[in-house]
This record gives structure tokens, sequence and C-alpha cells, in this order.
């Protein structure tokens, strides 16, 4: 089954068009990254399926449901994302917990307090940070709790908007090999956007190439190993790569 499908996507912000005829299928339980250097569209089409462009044309369906060009509840059920900016997605006045326990209320789930517990827990932050604030907090433990509130209504599909890059190398990793267990441990399902491919060769089992707001190419991870892309762009983002 699919969990994202993309069909002739083109994205708009007013009359400028930043996504041209993007198309792709995202399995349930792959992940699946989409690279490119910045202004790519690569952002945008997350934020597209999320509801936060609504100004697109084409199909988008996740996990079987057809997507609407707002956000609305029942999707997010369904569906979360993780920013980039573990510093500006979270309130700054508002506790952990505050933050963990807001969308329990808002979609009527009850044994919230053992929800919260568990979901700090999953991502390796003691109880004695439900209370704190996020100026208490490093950026690691600032994405944790961003993570956190992505899962706590139990998602099937993470959208994940370079979830590490704003992080010292040190944290990424950690942060990195934290997705990967939970995409293990739930089964989840991950549209990844990023531009570094050593985090693509970790964490993903199939890439799109993007340029320019279109998909240049799509191969396996395992491409990534010898560098035998299609695309001429795709050949010279891989040797940039190799530093």
């Amino acid at each position: 089954m699919s969990a994202i499908t993309l069909i002739d996507v083109d994205i708009f912000y007013g009359a400028i068009q930043a996504v041209f005829e993007v198309s792709l299928d995202v399995g349930e339980g792959e992940s699946f990254a989409l690279v490119g250097e910045s202004g790519s569209g690569k952002s945008t089409i997350l934020k597209a399926i999320a509801g936060l462009a609504p100004q697109w044309t084409g199909a988008i369906t996740v996990l079987g449901t057809a997507r609407h060009h707002t956000v609305d509840r029942d999707f997010a059920r369904r569906c979360q994302m993780v920013f980039q900016d573990p510093y500006g997605s979270l309130h700054p006045r508002k506790t952990v917990d505050t933050v963990l326990t807001e969308p329990l209320i808002v979609h009527g789930l009850a044994q919230r307090d053992e929800r919260v517990r568990a979901v700090l827990s999953a991502v390796g932050l003691d109880q004695r940070f439900r209370y704190r604030y996020p100026h208490q907090l490093s950026g690691g433990q600032r994405q944790r709790v961003a993570i956190a509130r992505a899962l706590i209504l139990e998602p099937r599909v993470m959208l994940l908007d370079e979830p590490t890059s704003a992080l010292d190398v040190s944290v990424q990793a950690e942060i990195l090999n934290l997705l990967k267990t939970l995409r293990r441990d739930r089964g989840l399902t991950y549209l990844l956007v990023t531009h570094n491919l050593p985090v693509v060769s970790f964490l993903c089992d199939r890439m799109a190439i993007m340029r320019h707001g279109r998909i240049l190419e799509t191969a396996p991870v395992d491409t990534l190993h010898s560098g035998a892309f299609e695309h001429r762009y795709a050949r010279e983002l891989y040797r940039a790569s190799l530093g």
C-alpha cells in the first residue's frame, strides 16, 4: 500500500510557481528523501502535504485519503510534521507538558498522563524535563520534544523537514539514531527533506533528486555507494557531497 502519493502536483506562492508536475509514490513503512539545494522545492512539497501551502493543483493522497488544501483534524491523527528549527517550533511560554498535552485535549484522547510519560520515554527524555520550558533545554532536547509532539497522536506517517540541520554534529547523530529506532519500532513512514546525502544514506531507502521545483531522478539509496546516477546534476550533487 502507498503511504504518500503525489500525481502531477504544481505548487504556487501567489503568482509564483515553486513546484512543477511532481509525481512520487512512497510505500507504507518506507523512508523516502527529497534531496536538493536550497530553493529546489523540497520543503514546499512537505508543506503542501501538511496543508501549510494551500495553493496547489494535482492530486495528493496520504494513506489512501485524498488531501484537501487545509489542515484538518483527522489528517493530524495520521500524519505529523517535524520542523527544522527546534528553537522556533516550540512555544517559548509553554512547558513540555503543555506542548504534549494540548494535542491530546484537542483530539479528545484519554490517559493523557500515561501518554505523555510514554512518549517522553520513547524519545529518550527523563520525566524531569516534563515541566521545563524550551529555554531550559538544549537544541537536541528541544528537537526530541518536537519529535515527541509529533508522535503523541500515534501517526503512521511523519514529514521531516531538515530535522537535524540546526543541531551540532554530535547531537545530529543522536537524533538520527532516534528517528531510525522509532521508525523500526513503530512501523512509521518517513518523507524526509534534506540536502545532506550522508543523512539519506543512513536513514532512507529511496530518494528523489530535485532542482528548480522539479524531480530530476528517483533512485535507491544504494546509488550513493556507487554514484551511478543518471542525471548530470544528481552526479554533481553526489560528487560535491564527497567533499
